[in-house]
């Protein structure tokens, strides 16, 4: 294959400066973690202990499966108040996982909510995906939600609903995640 003189230099001065700025990004993304991290255990690690005994919220948030440092940080970041009050349907409004019902006359359609805090949202989206890869009960109940019909993003949106419930119960009563503790995943009709 003939090109023109110099395009391969072209070419390759270029490639040799995208690579360095995929470099420094990479270096930023690494710098941005660790900060979170430190964060992160700082919050876990409070001065003062938490009012009642047993694991901080964020303990118990870190605990559970698909959570990373982001998610975490994103969780804390965008919904420190219903965390903290326990207001699993107000979580569940703002992240965009609770169904909006539309009705009128004999018609009622159930669809999904799309006035909520999109990077919420993203958060339990991505938590629900991670989720799947180290969680046997996750997956098998997205498995089940897509064999009734679910589409991907409707059965995400239920794993992290389901995700969600289990949270806030280990909130109420101060424990870490455990999933010999939980019921079996039972099978949808």
């Amino acid at each position: 294959m003939e090109v023109a003189p110099g395009t391969v230099e072209a070419a390759t001065a270029h490639a040799r400066y995208l690579i360095e700025r995929l470099w420094l990004i990479q270096q930023q993304r690494e710098s941005c973690t660790k900060q979170l991290e430190t964060l992160l255990a700082q919050l876990e690690n409070p001065s003062e202990p938490p009012a009642g005994s047993g694991p901080s919220d964020v303990t118990i948030l870190r605990s559970m499966p698909g959570v990373g440092p982001v998610v975490a940080a994103r969780l804390l970041a965008e919904a420190s108040h219903p965390v903290a009050a326990r207001g699993l349907a107000m979580l569940r409004a703002w992240a965009g996982l609770a169904p909006v019902t539309r009705q009128s006359g004999k018609t009622r359609l159930v669809v999904m909510r799309t006035a909520c805090n999109r990077a919420l949202r993203n958060a339990c989206y991505f938590w629900a995906l991670a989720s799947l890869k180290c969680d046997v009960s996750s997956r098998h109940y997205y498995r089940q939600l897509r064999a009734r019909g679910h589409t991907h993003g409707r059965a995400l949106r239920d794993v992290a609903d389901r995700l969600l419930r289990i949270l806030f119960a280990m909130l109420k009563t101060r424990t870490l995640y455990d999933a010999a503790r939980l019921a079996p995943v039972p099978s949808m009709p």
